[in-house]
């Protein structure tokens, strides 16, 4: 008898989902971990603290220049930084320690440490080997860092160095126009510091909705952000009062240097695989270190499954973890399914930006016939109210029948409300029956049905 039925590597999101529903499908697992909490990237160092950040600062600007507005007389707050950051891993430990209840709940046993595969069915962890009939690899993903490039943590920092600096500098650079980037670079520039961020590409926030992403990027720069785009960085460099970037523009090599207190270093994400004894396996590998696995999430070797950010498709926790179910029920013998066409897509910022299915490019590269419905925010009553009109709903159906073929969202609650859409799009709903479906006055959601109504016969608000 092996010592369980699943072992799972790694405790982010798709792990140790994927770990407590194999346990309440009945199967014996395990999870490898050899952080001191699990959670991974993402509760540890990743979404969750960045969040707690992007909420912290949000509050203060609403402080500082909408309370009056409100009639809410006062001293404008200070930023006491030290208790921030305390704030801020009160939140991680609480998220973490939810994931160590959830393991003892569901009788999930925590395997303490690093591991490795040396052989199909085994992995050893420290000094011992446990055998499993089934090997899930989810160990995530890591930064990546253009060639050249070297990371301190505490002037040229990634993410993870952005999320504890020891005072918030007066100047940032960020090198990568994507998620990470500006969610940490609208943090720091609420906090007053000067935020520029460069980007290799002419436009921010790649594979978004192009009117999304221009519309993003013009809010961005009314609240401070300044953008060099188009621009190949060259040298990071730490100097005497912090780094200096220098870059050459691609459309005329013409170059360019910036110097900052902090530079951010964001230019994506790559697999985390290494220690595992892959190569010694012969796992099969594909591009930018990913690891190759089938439609049930199977590699080339007989027992052994991959999920997450160490395979194709986006680094999203939310990916993940439907990725963790999915198998966890194949194992299990039952059927497991990820819909790839609804994994929807948030940048955390204020307005936030949240999108589902294909881009207006997408469906044009693709010669589908679609419309479009689009209602701004500045039209509804309940963002008004809250100074949040900047942004709009853009919902791409069928030319013919109607179908909900993607939703954009740029505005207040963007990442809940695209909720409704992604429930729309897994039931194959058409525009119309959002347009029909009655939505609670007044509330932030009227603008997806208003958008809806745009793809018939107009909106009632605009």
């Amino acid at each position: 008898m092996a010592d369980f039925d699943v072992i799972v590597i790694g405790a982010g999101p798709g792990g140790y989902v994927c770990a407590i529903r194999a346990a309440q499908l009945g199967l014996k697992v395990a999870v490898v971990e050899g952080r001191e909490t699990l959670g991974g990237t993402c509760l540890n160092v990743g979404c969750i603290p960045s969040k707690a950040m992007l909420h912290a600062t949000h509050a203060l600007h609403d402080a500082q220049e909408n309370f009056e507005k409100m009639g809410l007389m006062g001293a404008k707050p200070k930023v006491d930084w030290d208790r921030m950051l305390r704030y801020k891993d009160d939140v991680v430990t609480t998220n973490t320690k939810g994931v160590e209840f959830l393991f003892k709940k569901n009788k999930v046993t925590w395997l303490k440490g690093w591991g490795n595969i040396p052989e199909p069915g085994k992995v050893k962890v420290g000094d011992e080997v446990h055998e499993a009939k089934h090997i899930v690899i989810a160990t995530g993903s890591e930064a990546s860092v253009l060639p050249g490039i070297t990371l301190d943590e505490e002037v040229i920092v990634t993410s993870t160095g952005a999320l504890s600096l020891p005072k918030i500098p007066k100047s940032m650079v960020v090198i990568g126009a994507g998620v990470i980037g500006l969610e940490m670079g609208s943090v720091y520039a609420r906090l007053g510091a000067e935020v520029t961020v460069v980007e290799y590409l002419d436009a921010i926030t790649p594979g978004m909705d192009a009117e999304v992403a221009k519309a993003f990027q013009r809010i961005l720069q009314k609240q401070g952000l300044k953008f060099i785009l188009g621009a190949a960085v060259q040298v990071v460099e730490k100097t005497k009062k912090g780094a200096k970037v220098a870059w050459k523009l691609r459309k005329d090599d013409s170059p360019g240097e910036i110097e900052a207190d902090v530079v951010l270093v964001a230019t994506g994400r790559k697999p985390y695989t290494a220690g595992l004894g892959l190569a010694g396996l012969g796992v099969e590998m594909g591009p930018r270190g990913t690891i190759l696995t089938d439609g049930q999430y199977r590699t080339n070797i007989s027992g052994l499954y991959a999920i997450g950010d160490a395979i194709a498709g986006p680094m999203l926790a939310h990916k993940a973890e439907d990725e963790g179910m999915a198998l966890a029920e194949i194992m299990a013998g039952k059927y497991g399914h990820v819909n790839y066409g609804v994994i929807p897509g948030v940048v955390y910022t204020t307005p936030e930006v949240a999108t589902v299915g294909l881009t207006e490019e997408q469906l044009k590269d693709q010669g589908r016939a679609y419309k479009v419905g689009k209602f701004n925010f500045m039209a509804n009553g309940r963002a008004k109210a809250v100074f949040q009109g900047d942004g709009f709903v853009k919902m791409l159906a069928d030319k013919e029948t109607d179908r909900i073929l993607g939703c954009h969202i740029i505005g207040p609650g963007a990442g809940d409300l695209i909720h409704e859409i992604c429930v729309a799009m897994e039931f194959g709903a058409s525009a119309q029956d959002i347009a029909l479906t009655c939505h609670a006055h007044p509330t932030y959601s009227e603008a997806v049905r208003e958008a809806a109504l745009a793809c018939g016969d107009g909106p009632i608000h605009a």
